[in-house]
């Protein structure tokens, strides 16, 4: 069995952050995600508005950074569930629990320390913990984590065109 859903969509407003009894982050904002065809003869498009929760320091993050109108990657999976309201009818609500957030442009407003775009956070399913871009991981939260032989800042391409210098030690086989 599987569920996984992967959305890119723009927020619609800027994400509401709370926190449970228990102390736990949670936050709630709606995708816009467009559909991959124009209504009828008017040529506009039309988006699917999907509700997005997440929990925990990624909750914390996507408050701190998202923002209304920014374009945003989701990654986790369908939850529906159900209460009884005021009047004593069962409602039900689709959202999705998301696991792996990714900001798809660059802070425009300077509010945060990130300027660059296409920065990528995960939440731990039940630790809280997460990681920070392509392949770092960090138990203890969403930290920018270098090369175990090296921690600098220096762009990776830079030295774009000319030879690479491997030593034997960096080969996988």
């Amino acid at each position: 069995m599987l569920n996984r859903v992967i959305l890119i969509g723009r927020l619609t407003r800027d994400p509401e952050l709370r926190y449970t009894p228990a102390g736990v982050a949670v936050t709630q904002f709606t995708l816009a995600v467009d559909r991959p065809f124009t209504s009828g003869g008017q040529g506009e498009r039309e988006a699917d508005f999907i509700p997005v929760v997440t929990w925990r320091q990624l909750a914390e993050t996507c408050a701190n950074y998202l923002r209304k109108g920014r374009l945003t990657a989701v990654e986790g999976r369908i939850q529906v569930r159900n209460y009884e309201n005021n009047e004593g009818k069962r409602v039900y609500v689709t959202e999705v629990i998301a696991d792996n957030v990714r900001f798809l442009e660059s802070n425009k407003d300077g509010g945060g320390s990130r300027e660059e775009g296409g920065s990528s956070y995960s939440g731990g399913t039940s630790s809280g913990g997460g990681s920070y871009g392509g392949n770092a991981s960090q138990s203890s939260g969403n930290r920018p984590s270098g090369n175990n032989s090296r921690n600098d800042s220096r762009d990776p391409f830079q030295d774009d065109g000319r030879p690479i210098d491997i030593s034997e030690d960096d080969l996988p086989f």
